[in-house]
């Protein structure tokens, strides 16, 4: 028999939820997934014109995991925490090929492939398979922390197992999917992080966070996340009618994307120019076109501030690559020399984009 909770949950939803995104109702595993992996730290009025061009482009996942990784990645430009990206890839090609385009389809399968954790294997499995496995993300831990006055932290191990529970407990076994898409829904219109709307909720009468007066101060957290500080400077070295960029490798934000020649600093520099660009081109002439202003970007984790220096050189450096001598030719010989028109078929990160949109000054 399903808790008081859980009857009042599936009436407020079936008479009261308006919420609308695309994927409400829809049974294909694949659109749920591409749905789920791309509102991942993204909001939904961000997220949803993504969805949707993602599923005119790849409209099965053979299309998906047989498009080109750089085409895959454009599309996905501007969304950010771009390792949500790449394990999209790995995961359609790991469906394509192992399981001939087929879906698994319970939980425990689902959650092997790249990139997908418990909250999603949980959305997948409910919504697409009805096997009864209750979704926890912020806004289930919300409703849940409120409800019954819970003050363990979410992010502790005891809380993350107690909230799990809980959230198995209030599952409508008959429709699983139907109830947690209801509760991601309440929380995000009813019980909301700031301002909930107790007077409209229809669980106010036996909400404990409500009767003692401390609805928003949970749930709470244990750890407060720090944030670093980076400062950039981009290089974008014209040389000719192309300019030098490489697609960033390391294990760091922006993993797989482009980027111009950089050079990154403990701390904002007064000219930094003249002798970074002194000891990379050594001999070869070079004039500095233009230096922007500063630009930043605040990541979930990391504040990104940096300016852009434009420079011509004046001959050819191709050349540069084959003089091993010095570790500073050597790290320009990892770039890839490219012409200026074809710029924007390469995805960079949004900190790059907005200077190569915005500037009177960007090459292309």
């Amino acid at each position: 028999m399903s808790s008081e909770f859980t009857v009042k949950l599936l009436d407020w939803n079936a008479t009261s939820n308006h919420r609308s995104m695309p994927w409400k109702g829809e049974p294909d595993p694949y659109k749920i997934w591409l749905s789920e992996i791309i509102l991942q730290q993204t909001r939904v009025e961000q997220g949803m014109p993504y969805y949707e061009r993602f599923i005119a482009a790849f409209p099965t996942v053979h299309d998906l995991a047989a498009a080109p990784e750089q085409e895959v990645f454009k599309l996905w430009e501007g969304l950010g925490y771009y390792t949500r990206c790449k394990n999209l890839i790995h995961s359609a090609k790991t469906i394509s090929t192992l399981h001939n385009g087929k879906f698994p389809s319970s939980y425990e399968e689902i959650l092997k492939l790249k990139g997908i954790g418990p909250y999603t294997a949980s959305a997948i499995a409910s919504f697409a398979f009805r096997e009864a496995r209750a979704v926890v993300d912020g806004n289930v831990q919300r409703v849940i922390a409120r409800y019954f006055g819970i003050s363990t932290p979410i992010d502790s191990g005891s809380g993350k197992k107690m909230y799990n529970d809980i959230a198995q407990s209030l599952i409508d076994l008959e429709n699983p999917g139907l109830y947690n898409q209801a509760i991601m829904d309440f929380g995000a219109t009813i019980c909301k992080p700031r301002n909930p709307l107790c007077s409209q909720c229809i669980q106010s009468e036996e909400c404990e966070a409500l009767k003692h007066g401390f609805a928003n101060m949970l749930p709470v957290k244990e750890k407060t996340l720090k944030k670093r500080s980076r400062w950039l400077y981009y290089f974008i070295i014209e040389n000719g009618d192309s300019v030098y960029i490489r697609k960033r490798t390391e294990s760091d934000i922006w993993q797989s994307l482009h980027e111009f020649v950089l050079l990154e600093t403990d701390g904002p520099e007064k000219d930094p120019a003249p002798a970074f660009l002194n000891k990379l081109l050594q001999r070869q002439a070079y004039a500095i076109r233009f230096t922007s202003d500063v630009y930043s970007q605040q990541l979930t984790h990391q504040r990104i501030q940096g300016k852009f220096i434009v420079v011509t050189i004046a001959n050819d450096v191709s050349g540069l690559s084959k003089k091993p001598s010095s570790t500073i030719i050597k790290e320009l010989s990892q770039y890839e020399l490219i012409p200026k028109s074809k710029v924007r078929e390469y995805a960079f990160p949004k900190f790059i984009n907005t200077f190569l949109l915005e500037s009177p000054s960007s090459p292309i």
